[in-house]
Order: structure tokens, then sequence, then C-alpha cells
């Protein structure tokens, strides 16, 4: 079966018995409500972290080997800081409010707890004595909801009279993370992108009908999506911020297929096409294209897949699972709706905006720009890619980091409890730097080594006073550096990569030991470096398989060289106002943004994949409706007045909704997806508008004929025809 008759026959199969596609869509949509309602929540259970083999992971085994691991109830996770500010922790009624809060908190759930009253550790009061620790175990088993009572108890006593109480620590930091992509998903995505993107659909096709249509099929893609995203999640758990991704990508996929499909559908029957054929015609031409662009989309969130990142596979793995969904209702249910609703799709016109419904037609505003483009080619196109060019040059200072508990909003617990940590104990902290050294222990030359490394951090006013212990067998030793502030911090890195990169291996040249240098700060380090090293082959990957689709698509390697160049402009500028945003803060505090030392570590990353994926749809679209008129006419600079003028509308509306759906995720308050919101929403702006008005028609006219060369020894290629075949001759609509 060709891949046209797939489309054209799944069309006029679902058009034909549309009442049972509907009953088989209810069935789908009610078993996947009721299996979110059972697996979802097991499902996201993930931890984010690097699955390839590391030096943090190397000494974390080593570590793990020669010393027995303390039993979980005496795994200590997290930190209570609780300071005086009328006294000192030698007042008694303090001690006594410490002690309360202390068995409070066992009472409440807490399996550990070391204070200075009970241990006389003098290390757990502040320098100046007006604040104590109390490190706190949770158990076994412990999780978000583990810590709740204990964050509420230490709240209840900070609102006492003369005392500040905070905690933080990685499960407190976790519950917040959670709450916070909860609330960012329930005020950006649902209650911004949502709402917005009907707004856009319904001034598009100026009817509420057809308006309301696509965001139906969105949401029914995003519940099965959902559905099949629980029982990936038994096999492989998901981070929790797979549901934002799943989300914001569904409503931006199933949304913008469907309003393809359906404005063919409205064009078709506008010019006398009867109801069924006009479906199976919008079948064999823009559902052709949105099946292409589908699948360029998966394939480029494949490549997300090879990288060894749990966070990345889970965003990975729901926006695979979305855009699959999307494809599938585009194809099966929109045609069964379509079928049903006829010309009502039209219905409930909007006043000034409803003649849109009726008259399909080139947009005069972007044909009178391309004409203009087209009449100076070289001078527009030289203009266009110098603005793109310039607006990339910040991303030549890109660095990447991560966000913990210090970007975290002042209402947060965590963060509150890791500014009162930093500033009663700017040395110590939950995490410290742990350095596995493994041979002769007790030899003079590696306590010496030992002693050079506790030599150079006791310099580093970073770093706590150093502790070290042999195991029993005298084959490994830890030593152990307290660190200060937030462990994932720039600060925090760049003192444990000098311990790496400098210290450790001065300290113990000529030693015969194994030394690796983890915990929690190196383990970021980790992170951040194997994003980095792939980076280029993601890029390799997506950049080959784009190449060979598009060749393949438009049986043209000029066509295609030509997107991916222009793609990675948008890109580029992507990544350059990223930069310039959020790193160099400039506007920042205009856009509500937050302002950080770098970009987090994923972002580039998953927003290069993402971006070539959503862009592939208006390439697909617009150059599927070029060809389509070239195929008829062979005028050149027609057919891109035409395919530009003819698909303004629509994909200026696509790219408003997708915009739309991602600035949702970067109104809400966690930086890292308002980095990546604000970066998939600037990209496609640029690639709607520059790259689409200016750039594909100045190059296009440029290369004139050449724009469709295929060399003879590709002619082998298989043509798929994306854009169709001429429809047959019009019939009256019925």
């Amino acid at each position: 079966m060709s891949d046209r008759g797939l489309t054209e026959r799944a069309a006029r199969a679902s058009s034909r018995h549309p009442w049972r596609v509907l009953v088989i869509w209810l069935v789908v949509l009610v078993a996947a409500v009721g299996t979110i309602g059972t697996f979802l929540e097991s499902a996201l259970e993930g931890e984010i972290g690097i699955t390839s083999e590391t030096e943090s992971k190397r000494a974390e085994s080593l570590l793990a080997e020669g010393f027995p691991p303390p039993p979980p109830e005496q795994d200590v996770t997290e930190v209570v800081v609780i300071r005086s500010e009328t006294g000192s922790v030698d007042d008694a009624p303090f001690e006594q409010r410490v002690r309360r809060l202390d068995a409070a908190l066992r009472e409440a759930g807490a399996t550990n707890l070391i204070g200075f009253y009970e241990s006389g550790e003098e290390q757990l009061v502040s320098a100046d004595r007006d604040a104590t620790e109390l490190l706190v175990g949770l158990g076994a088993d412990p999780d978000e909801e583990t810590v709740e009572p204990l964050v509420a108890l230490v709240q209840a006593l900070d609102e006492e009279p003369g005392i500040a109480a905070a905690m933080t620590g990685e499960w407190t930091s976790d519950a917040d993370f959670g709450q916070l992509s909860q609330d960012d998903l329930r005020t950006g995505e649902l209650f911004f992108g949502g709402p917005a993107a009907l707004v856009i659909l319904l001034l598009v096709f100026g009817a509420v009908v057809a308006g309301v249509v696509p965001l139906v099929i969105a949401i029914v893609s995003i519940m099965v999506a959902l559905a099949l995203t629980a029982l990936v999640g038994q096999v492989f758990p998901l981070s929790v911020f797979t549901i934002n991704m799943l989300t914001g990508m569904g409503l931006a996929l199933g949304i913008d297929y469907s309003l393809f499909v359906l404005s063919r559908f409205r064009e078709e029957r506008a010019e006398g096409r009867e109801k069924l054929d006009a479906i199976a015609t919008s079948a064999s031409t823009a559902s052709r294209a949105v099946l292409f662009s589908g699948i360029a989309f998966v394939l480029a969130m494949i490549g997300l897949l090879l990288v060894p990142s749990t966070i990345l596979r889970s965003l990975a793995a729901g926006a695979i699972l979305v855009g699959i969904v999307s494809i599938v209702a585009a194809l099966t249910l929109l045609p069964a709706v379509l079928s049903l609703l006829g010309d009502r799709i039209n219905a409930l016109k909007i006043p000034f905006f409803g003649r849109a419904a009726s008259a399909p037609s080139e947009s005069r505003f972007w044909s009178r720009i391309v004409r203009a483009v087209m009449r100076r080619p070289a001078l527009s196109l030289a203009l266009a890619t110098g603005l793109l060019v310039a607006a990339a040059l910040p991303a030549l200072t890109l660095e990447i980091g991560s966000a913990g508990a210090s970007t975290l909003p002042d209402r947060f617990e965590s963060k509150q409890g890791f500014l009162l940590l930093n500033e009663e104990f700017p040395s110590s902290g939950v995490d410290p730097v742990e350095i596995a050294i493994a041979g002769e222990a007790d030899s003079a030359e590696v306590r010496a080594a030992i002693e050079r490394v506790e030599a150079a951090a006791r310099r580093q006013p970073i770093f706590g006073e150093p502790a070290v212990e042999t195991n029993e067998a005298g084959s490994l030793a830890r030593l152990t550096l307290p660190l200060g502030g937030d462990a994932i911090a720039e600060d925090a890195t760049n003192a444990v990569r000098e311990l790496r990169a400098d210290v450790v291996p001065a300290a113990f040249a000529g030693v015969d030991a194994e030394v690796a240098v983890g915990g929690a700060t190196a383990e970021e380090i980790d992170y951040h470096d194997t994003m980095n090293n792939w980076l280029p082959l993601v890029l390799a990957f997506v950049l080959g398989l784009s190449f060979i689709l598009l060749t393949i698509a438009f049986r043209s390697i000029v066509i295609a060289a030509k997107a991916i160049v222009m793609n990675l402009l948008s890109v580029g500028a992507a990544y350059g106002l990223l930069v310039l945003v959020f790193v160099e803060g400039v506007g920042n505090e205009l856009l509500g943004f937050e302002q950080a030392d770098a970009v987090e570590a994923w972002v580039p990353i998953f927003l290069f994949a993402v971006l070539f994926g959503l862009s592939m749809d208006y390439q697909v679209f617009l150059l599927s409706r070029i060809r389509e008129r070239y195929s008829q006419t062979g005028d050149n600079d027609a057919a891109i007045a035409f395919g530009v003028g003819s698909t303004a509308r629509l994909i200026t509306g696509a790219a408003l909704i997708i915009i739309a759906v991602f600035w949702g995720f970067a109104m809400g308050d966690l930086i890292m997806f308002q980095q990546m919101g604000f970066g998939v929403a600037v990209a496609l702006l640029i690639d709607a508008t520059i790259v689409r008005s200016i750039l594909v028609p100045a190059a296009m006219k440029l290369l004139g004929s050449r724009n469709w060369y295929l060399p003879s020894w590709l002619h082998w290629l298989p043509d798929v025809n994306v854009e169709g075949t001429e429809p047959p001759q019009r019939r009256v609509k019925t």
C-alpha cells in the first residue's frame, strides 16, 4: 500500500463510518482515563541523572564496596536551621524550643536526628552561636509526601516570635520542585496556553465550531498519550516533568495537525467538492504533509533518546507518545468529525473574522511582502541573514548549568532553608564532596597526598573542615569535604572542577592510588559534560535525518540543504537571545524572567531537537504548496508567491498557537521551563516570519529552477509526493 493510500484510505474509511470511529475513540478515551488514574502517579517516580559510566558513579561504587552503607534510617538527607533572633543557642528557652521540635519531628516520621544538644558537636552551631542545625534522616523509602508533615512543624516554629526556622535538603527540594511544576502546568500551560490557542483558532477560522474542533482533538490526544505514558512508566520510570512537556506538545501538535487538515477541507468545500471527496482530497494532500512532518518530529525526538540522561529521555518519551497519538487522531478521528459536521464546521461565525470561514484565499498582506522580497532577493536575503547572525552572536558565550534550590521562588520552604543555611553555615550543606582513594590508604605517600588536598580545600571558603576515614581493610580512604551554598550552583561546580582538574591530580601525582571525586556536585558536573558531549552527536543525527527526509519528500537536495541552513539560523538566533535575556539580563525583568548564571544543561540540546521537529511542520506545509503549484504551472515565482500567500494565515496561526502554548511554560516560575518556553517561542516566531516571508522566497527566487535539483544518481529515491496529486474535477457540493 502506498503512503498516499494510507492517508486517503484511512480518511475515507473514517468518514464513511464516523460513528464507529467515534465509539472506538470514546472507548479508548475511557480506558485512558482509568489508566491515568491507576498508573500515572507511580510512573512519574524516575530520578534525574545520567545512565552512562562517570567519575562520580565510580566514586560512589568504590565507596559502596569499601564502606558498608549506613542503615537507611541513619541516612541524612535534610537539614533544619533554627536561629534565635534575640539570643544564642546557649539560652535555655531556645534550647527547649529546639528540643520540642526534635521530638515532634521524630513523631512525624524522622528516623534519624542529629542535633547539637544531644551530640555536643560544635560544627552544628553557627560561628556567632545564634543558630543551630538539625540533621534529619527520613528512613528507608522516603518520598515527597514523607517530608510534608516535617515541613509543617518547622514552619510552625518559624511563626513563633524570636525564632527563624527553615528546612531544606533533597526531599524538601524535590517536593517544592514537584509542586512548582504542577503550579506552572495549571497557571501557565492550562490557564494561558489552552485559552490563548482557542482564541487564535477562532480568529484564524472565523467560526466557533471550526475553532473548537482542533482543541478537542488535541485534548483527546493528550489524554490517550498520558495513558500510554503511565504504562511506559511502569517499565521505565519517568520524570514528573514529562507531564509538562506532553501537555505542551500535545496542544501544539494536536492543534497544528488538525488546523492544516481542517483548513484544506474547508478550501475544498469552498471550491465545490462533495463532502466525502473533500475529506479524501484533504487526506491525500494536507494529511500527507501531517504524516510526513509528524514522522520527522518523532525521529527528531528519538535523537534525544540516544542521550544517556533520564530527564531528556523522559521529555522525549512524552513528546514522542503525544506526537504519534496526534498523527493518528488527525488521520482518523478528525475525518470522522468532519463527516458528521460537514459544512456545520463553519457554524457560529465570528463578526468580521467570520468572512474567513466561507472563502479561504491568499493573504494579500503576506503576498505583498513576498513580491517585494522577490524584487530584491539578494538584498533581502543578506539583511535577514545578517539580522539572525547578529542575534546568534551571544550564543558564543553560552554556558550550561542546573537549577537548584537557589533558583526556586522565595515562597518555597527549601529556598528559605537554603538561604538561612547559607547565611548561618556558609561552609556547610547536606551534599558534601566525597573523594574515594583506592590503594594503600595508610601508606605515607597516600596520607601525604590526602593532606595536600585538605590544605588546598582549606584555602577555599566554600569548603568546610575536611574529614578522613579509612576502611577496615586499609584499602580505601574517604575524604569528605563539606560544601557550602547550593551544591549545583556555579560557585560549587567551579570549585569541584578545580579539585578534579588541578588539585587532586597534582596532589596524587606519582602516587599508586585510584582517586575519584564524587558527591552531588560531581554528579552535576558529569551531567553537564554529558550534555556537552552529546550535543554534536544529536545535531548530526537530527540534521542527517532531516536532510534525508526532505530530500525524499521534495526530491531535491537543494530544498533539503536550504531548509536545514535556515533552521540552523533560527535555532542559533534563539540560543543567542536565550543567553542575552537569561544570562546577560537584557529585558528579563520586563518579561518577568529570572536571571541565571547559565542556561539549564538540557535546554540547548532539547531546544535543538524540538525546534527542528516543530519547524518541519511549516517547512513541509509551505514547500508542499509551492511544489504543488510549481508542478501545475512550471512558474517558479508564481509558485513561491502562491505558496506563501495561501499558507500565510494558517502558518501564522499555527505558529502563534505554539508560541502561546510554550509562552505558558515561560510564564511559570521554574527557570528551566522559562528558558525552554522562551527559546521555543522566539525560534518559532523567527521561523514563521523572517524565515518564511523573507529567507525562503528570496533564496528560492535566486535559485530558480535549481530549487528542484536532484542528482541523477539519486533518482532511485522513492517519490512520496508529499504535496499530493492534481485533484479530480470539482463537483458541485451537496
